[in-house]
């Protein structure tokens, strides 16, 4: 005797080789021989044997029309028996019913499984929409394999062409166009980056590191919407005495910063810090402020920027010349001649803007030997910038004091300016585009040394500002947001908090971002718990808008971290890829380096990172020629070969930049979710001002 029983709800037939009460003994084509519940067995048969009834039954079972079968069923419970005789005949035998089991179990749609052999026909309406549903399934597969075929034959569906970014970054593993692109790839052996290039699905690549940041972090769009009105300040703000100057670069719109000088000449000095003041008009959770807080910063790239505050807002509390502007000003009384701080007061007032001046318009004029009285000074505000200068150096010497060693920034900044291919460098508008860049305008890039005297100068104010505040809202019991640092040891890492702790990198007790309100949503809300501070003195601590440990403050710590984390990583990436088009634009065939490690190397005249083999052995600092083989502006790739080695530089002084900041720059990869994606090569991201820098 024979037996067909169940396993797992897969089927198998063997010779029974024993039986008790509640259990059978079965042996299996394979010799193997098996323990069988009765309750699992299904049908028992003297012949044919367990392969030919299988094999008879599955074919059988192919046959079986499903609605007919459903039609001929019995109402309510019924064993797979009696629908046998039903549909073929009451003397239907062994493989007859075998199929029939076969048929039932595979058509759950048809047929609900109650067990031992058991069936209920599934209601009409049930078996309608799983029809329409296997239907609709299957046009999907044929969908899928016509749009694996396009993609295959080197033409990219629209579908898929829309899809792009959700594919590669963020998919939708059950998606049609998730599955085209994948059947394709493993079909074409290709990475599916290659093949979707291939295709055409990215028009330039430009377009695709752009797109691809907007599909990030800004999926419902870049551009604001309507009704965002500029609110007006209710406070009646008295006029300040100061007469204020700024210093930027040329195409700065974002003015936050100003500078005064009242007193020289008199033993007392009173130097200002004024600082544009949208939160005397913006008040927390106003439209405004959920703007803000969603994009949190604004994003910096060549020819382009997307603000954190619309323009409207922008040009109505930007400290621009010739107007009386709102403003937080942080007043620093000196003693002129040994420059001891000897108190400081903070005011919500109008400022007049008197001057902006632009740094890359006077670095060549205003220069450390007009401001030490070494050469002519013949330029506005010549006695106050002088002034500021030496105040610029004290304040840096007594940092570098409390962090133990001074502040070296051998490697200059790179400034990227666009403009219509063909348009001369020297152009005085040409970083200035209409529209947003697309990749193909002519790049020109300069060179500036860090630490110029107008830098220096702004740089001190705004640290001497941001940590005098950070100190000032602790006097206060009023929580902040600060940024500190440990120690200087490596891997001690920038940190962002509630309370103030020292930053050994900037060498202060506390610092805490408030000198760029316009363009950071961390300074806009330091703003706010300052002016509470500036109305309400010792009680401000009931009035600021964040209480101690405000979950809404922790919130917005978290939030502003992962995405100027993002943004500081598409402006690397996008400069880079700048970068690229002006090696190709140029023509450089060949780029002088200096050695880093690991095969690395650091463009001497570009801010370009990238490897050459055979630079591994060679000394750290070594100089060598590469030669230009092959760019990839998809993946952000320059591959070289080594022309010469050069004579290796002269010591110099550390740079603040480590090593491990090097190895960040360069990991910038194209890092896509598809299970058979390759990581594109490591490539290197030209260097930013460190995150500390004040703007």
């Amino acid at each position: 005797m024979y037996a067909l029983f169940d396993d797992a709800g897969k089927f198998h037939a063997g010779r029974v080789m024993s039986e008790a009460e509640t259990s059978m003994q079965v042996e299996l084509d394979s010799g193997k021989r098996v323990k069988v519940k009765t309750a699992n067995v299904m049908l028992r048969f003297d012949k044919p044997v367990p392969a030919a009834l299988l094999a008879g039954a599955q074919a059988k079972a192919a046959d079986i029309d499903l609605d007919l079968a459903w039609e001929f069923a019995p109402e309510g419970e019924f064993a797979f028996a009696e629908l046998t005789r039903e549909y073929f005949s009451a003397g239907a035998g062994a493989e007859e019913q075998a199929a029939t089991l076969l048929r039932l179990f595979e058509a759950p749609h048809y047929f609900r499984r109650l067990g031992k052999g058991m069936f209920r026909k599934a209601p009409e309406e049930t078996v309608k929409a799983a029809l329409l549903a296997i239907e609709r399934k299957k046009q999907i597969a044929a969908q899928i394999d016509a749009w694996a075929a396009e993609l295959a034959a080197g033409r990219c569906p629209e579908p898929v062409r829309e899809q792009l970014f959700r594919i590669l970054f963020k998919p939708d593993k059950n998606g049609p166009e998730y599955k085209a692109v994948v059947q394709a790839a493993k079909a074409a052996q290709r990475a599916p980056l290659d093949l979707l290039t291939a295709a055409g699905a990215i028009a330039s690549p430009y377009q695709f590191h752009w797109r691809r940041f907007l599909f990030d972090q800004f999926p419902r769009g870049h551009r604001f919407g309507a009704g965002l009105a500029v609110p007006a300040i209710k406070d009646d703000l008295p006029l300040a005495t100061a007469q204020a100057f700024s210093i930027d670069d040329s195409h700065t719109t974002e003015i936050d910063d100003a500078l005064s000088v009242q007193g020289l000449g008199t033993g007392t000095v009173v130097f200002g810090v004024h600082i544009a003041a949208p939160g005397l008009a913006i008040s927390p959770d106003s439209p405004l402020d959920k703007v803000a807080r969603e994009r949190l910063s604004t994003v910096y790239m060549p020819g382009w920027k997307i603000t954190m505050l619309p323009d409207e807002v922008v040009s109505a509390y930007t400290l621009s010349a010739g107007r009386d502007c709102p403003a937080v000003s942080l007043y620093v009384t000196l003693d002129e001649d040994t420059l001891e701080v000897r108190g400081h007061e903070t005011k919500l007032e109008r400022v007049p803007i008197v001057s902006n001046l632009r740094h890359d318009q006077l670095d060549a004029v205003i220069t450390e030997g007009s401001l030490t009285g070494e050469a002519t000074a013949d330029y506005t505000h010549a006695a106050e910038l002088a002034f500021a200068f030496r105040l610029a150096k004290a304040l840096k010497a007594r940092r570098e004091v409390a962090r133990g060693k001074p502040e070296n920034f051998n490697r200059p900044d790179y400034n990227f300016r666009l403009a219509p291919t063909g348009t001369s460098a020297d152009a005085p508008d040409v970083a200035k585009l209409s529209e947003e860049p697309q990749g193909h305008e002519a790049v020109h890039i300069s060179t500036r040394q860090r630490g110029a005297p107008l830098d220096l100068i702004v740089a001190e104010a705004m640290i001497l500002a941001n940590s005098t505040w950070g100190g000032w809202l602790a006097e206060h019991g009023v929580p902040g947001i600060y940024r500190s640092q440990a120690s200087l040891a490596p891997g001690i890492k920038v940190r962002m908090g509630t309370k103030p702790a020292p930053h050994a990198g900037m060498g202060v007790a506390q610092y805490a971002w408030s000198t760029s309100p316009l363009r950071r949503y961390v300074d806009l809300a330091n703003q706010w718990q300052i002016i509470a501070c500036a109305r309400h003195g010792r009680t401000a601590a009931l009035a600021a808008p964040f209480k101690p440990k405000d979950a809404a403050l922790f919130s917005v710590i978290s939030g502003f971290d992962a995405a100027y984390s993002a943004y500081n990583a598409f402006q690397q990436g996008i400069e880079r890829y700048w970068t690229l088009r002006y090696v190709e634009q140029q023509g450089l065939a060949e780029i002088d380096a200096a050695v880093m490690k690991d095969g690395l190397v650091r463009a001497e005249t570009l801010p370009l990172v990238f490897r050459v083999p055979g630079t591994e052995s060679l000394a750290r600092g070594s100089r060598v020629r590469a030669r230009v083989a092959t760019i990839d502006l998809l993946t952000l790739d320059l591959h070289a070969t080594l022309a010469a080695r050069l004579d290796a530089p002269p010591a110099a002084a550390d740079d603040e930049t480590s090593d491990d900041d090097t190895e960040a720059a360069v990991g910038l990869q194209i890092a896509i979710t598809l299970d058979d994606a390759a990581e594109a090569p490591a490539t290197a991201a030209p260097e930013t001002p460190a995150p500390d820098a004040p703007p």
